[in-house]
């Protein structure tokens, strides 16, 4: 297993994480819960960042520009 394997299992694993203590923050039973799953998910979402910027400036994550034609069509579409 090479380094970008292990970054993309980091960012799998992270963007798990994320989903997970999403759904503990928004079904928390108390202030206490909800302000623990809170932290930890802004903590977790942090964490997803760093890798996805490391990534990125490895050049293993490349970001695309959208095409304007292809903006103007999700707008139309969700603007209904």
């Amino acid at each position: 297993m090479d380094d970008r394997q292990l970054m993309e299992n980091m960012l799998l694993l992270e963007k798990g994480a994320c989903d997970l203590l999403m759904h503990g923050t928004v079904e928390s039973s108390s202030p206490n819960v909800h302000q623990a799953f809170s932290c930890s998910l802004n903590s977790s979402l942090q964490m997803q960042e760093q890798i996805y910027e490391k990534m990125q400036e490895k050049g293993w994550y490349p970001a695309q520009q959208a095409e304007r034609p292809k903006i103007e069509q999700v707008r139309q579409k969700f603007s209904c």
